[in-house]
């Protein structure tokens, strides 16, 4: 009895083991050598992917910090001399980066919550209302996402200066921002997939207690679908602050501006700019809010990635 006890113990020690080591390759493939060589060179060619999205941040860090006279220097130097962290301070007063880092957190704010607001009800309108022609509606979300945003820039800006019904022109306001970013395909697809997986006993048991659509949604549907809400939250916050191009044209009043179009007037679109790397350092203050965000919440975003149920 003893020494089954301690095969059962011994077994079940390297079972564990085998769990905690558990991975694509097997203990037995790993030591054969064509498995170490492809598995290593995988992983140094991974690496030099990797340094070469970092190499565009490090050359802007390294040209906010140089001089005047570096930043132009031919053949280019990749570190400063002497670093002038000066620059940072000159590009936070010059160019009025508080005013336009929060008109662009304003602008992502506003754009998730109306995001939030006109997904997640047609989403859970196509997921568990199950609504006449559904399908339709569905394959008509589909094929939004096989026209290029550039061919309804045009239909889009005249809907904007003229809005249909109230004749009123939303030029120089956030609305004209807002109501663009309310209504993404991609993501009432990617809320719809998830509510599917929400098991429907939990929606039937609570119509049968007397709950209405709107209390289902937002006492079961709402709460179980954090994960999935979070996604389309960071991906509708990146999406607005990277965005260029719309507010360029919306917004015309230098006080409204989006920090991505407010480095283009200062930098390069006027006349007489500010500096190249005081201009640098004006990207590097634009570039860390995203990045922080992403840091902060990367395993909530990936997890929720994981569980949006997308199904190709």
């Amino acid at each position: 009895m003893r020494r089954i006890i301690r095969v059962r113990r011994g077994r079940s020690q390297v079972t564990d083991a085998e769990s905690t080591e558990r991975s694509l390759i097997s203990p037995l493939e790993w030591y054969k050598p064509g498995v170490r060589i492809a598995h290593w060179a995988i992983v140094a060619l991974l690496v030099l992917l990797t340094l070469t999205t970092l190499g565009p941040l490090f050359w802007m860090l390294s040209g906010a910090l140089k001089s005047s006279v570096e930043i132009y220097r031919t053949p280019p130097q990749l570190w400063p001399a002497a670093p002038e962290w000066s620059n940072f301070s000159k590009a936070w007063t010059e160019l009025n980066s508080l005013l336009y880092l929060g008109n662009t957190a304003a602008l992502a704010i506003g754009a998730v919550a109306l995001q939030l607001l006109v997904s997640a009800t047609a989403a859970y309108s196509l997921s568990k209302l199950k609504p006449v022609l559904g399908r339709a509606l569905l394959f008509f979300f589909l094929s939004t996402l096989m026209v290029p945003a550039l061919a309804y820039l045009i239909p889009q800006y005249l809907t904007v200066v003229h809005l249909p019904i109230f004749g009123i022109s939303l030029t120089d306001s956030w609305w004209a921002v807002w109501l663009p970013e309310a209504a993404n395909a991609f993501n009432i697809i990617v809320l719809k997939s998830f509510f599917d997986s929400i098991p429907n006993d939990l929606v039937e048991a609570a119509r049968i207690d007397g709950a209405n659509a709107l209390q289902i949604f937002i006492r079961i549907i709402l709460p179980l679908s954090r994960p999935a809400l979070a996604v389309v939250a960071m991906f509708t916050i990146f999406a607005t602050w990277k965005d260029f191009l719309w507010p360029l044209l919306v917004l015309t009043d230098p006080s409204k501006e989006p920090v991505s179009v407010a480095l283009y007037q200062l930098g390069i679109a006027a006349s007489n700019g500010v500096p190249q790397n005081v201009l640098l350092a004006g990207f590097i203050f634009a570039l860390l809010p995203p990045l922080i965000l992403f840091l902060v919440f990367q395993r909530q975003i990936i997890r929720g990635v994981n569980t949006t149920g997308i199904r190709g």
